[in-house]
């Protein structure tokens, strides 16, 4: 499957330090095993042209304070707090000049930030998405993107988990319901 770098963006979801090192509150090890074939595919994608964006999930440290219900901090603890060195990409993802780089506040890269402008804006149709997590990050932006009438792909080998049923499970549901399920190989940059 090609898709059109003229029309298309490589979304790299919360590959940072709390999530892909092994000293961050939420490390997972698969999403550290994927930085590698996520680097290949962002190369792949820059040579071509493509848009590159990078997501950051960062939270002040009040965020969730007088909540009535949503409160990550509760769920999760404490993580990518505000200003922490667990907001940032990982070193062997870290963005050039010419990427985008989201910050976002919950889940859904698209809820509260200006990503949808920023895509619109280029004429971006198309959604190449990679990152961590499978079943929360990565789902619930792919989802929203295929509700904005995107076209997401999820890159099935590079997408990070805790568990292998989370990613089982969150491939099979984007796959059958918004978006499209590919490895690594089978996407090309025309």
């Amino acid at each position: 499957m090609n898709v059109d770098t003229d029309s298309t963006a490589v979304i790299v979801v919360d590959m940072q330090n709390g999530f892909a090192h092994p000293d961050g509150s939420l490390y997972a090890p698969a999403s550290e095993e994927v930085i590698e074939p996520i680097s290949g595919l962002v190369g792949r994608a820059r040579e071509a042209g493509a848009e590159i964006v990078f997501t950051r999930d960062v939270h002040p440290p009040e965020q969730f304070d007088g909540n009535h219900y949503y409160d990550e901090f509760e769920r999760w603890g404490e993580h990518v707090v505000e200003g922490s060195w667990e907001t940032e990409i990982v070193e062997e993802l870290a963005p050039e000049a010419d990427d985008h780089v989201v910050e976002k506040h919950t889940y859904d890269a698209f809820h509260g930030t200006e990503l949808d402008g920023w895509l619109s804006a280029r004429g971006i149709d198309d959604l190449v998405i990679c990152g961590t997590l499978a079943n929360v990050c990565v789902l619930h932006t792919a989802g929203s993107a295929g509700l904005r009438d995107y076209r997401p792909i999820l890159v099935e080998d590079a997408v990070g988990f805790i568990e292998e049923d989370h990613r089982a499970y969150a491939l099979d549901h984007a796959g059958w319901l918004f978006g499209e399920v590919e490895p690594r190989e089978a996407v090309g940059f025309d």
